[in-house]
C-alpha cells in the first residue's frame, strides 16, 4: 500500500494559477503510474491528468488540456499538478492516485488505481 498526501488547494481567483502536490510514502514510487482525479459536488469523480512511472508519458482530460501539467520527481516521491488558467467549473475536491504498473499505457479508469489521497479542495472564485 502506498499513502498518499496532497497539498496545495485554496481558493484562487479565475484566470489564476495553482500547483497541487502529492507526496507518497513508498520506497518503490518509481514503479506507480499516478494521476490526479476530482470531485465536485454532487458528480461523479473524474479524470484530471496521469503520468507514466517514468514521466515518460502523460495523459490529460480534454477540459484541462493545455492549462494543467502533470509532472513528478521520482527522487522525491513528488507528483504535482501546475493548474493554470482556472475557471470555475475547476472548483472540487483533487486527489492523487497511484496505480502499481510499469507501463506507459495510461488509464482514465479510475478503478484501476490503487491508492488514493484524502484529496485537497481548490475552489476557483468567477
Amino acid at each position: 500500500q502506498v499513502q498518499l498526501v496532497e497539498s496545495g488547494g485554496r481558493l484562487v481567483q479565475a484566470g489564476g494559477s495553482l500547483r497541487l502536490s502529492c507526496t507518497a510514502s513508498t520506497r518503490t514510487f518509481s514503479m506507480y503510474a499516478m494521476g490526479w482525479f476530482r470531485q465536485a459536488p454532487g458528480l461523479e469523480r473524474e479524470f484530471v491528468a496521469a503520468i507514466s512511472w517514468s514521466g515518460g508519458s502523460t495523459y490529460y482530460a480534454d477540459s484541462v488540456k493545455g492549462r494543467f501539467i502533470i509532472s513528478r520527481d521520482n527522487a522525491k516521491n513528488m507528483v504535482y499538478l501546475q493548474m493554470n488558467s482556472l475557471k470555475p467549473e475547476d472548483t472540487a475536491v483533487y486527489y492523487c492516485a497511484a496505480r502499481n504498473i510499469l507501463s506507459s499505457v495510461l488509464t482514465t479508469d479510475r478503478t484501476a488505481y490503487d491508492n488514493w489521497g484524502q484529496g485537497t479542495q481548490v475552489t476557483v472564485s468567477s
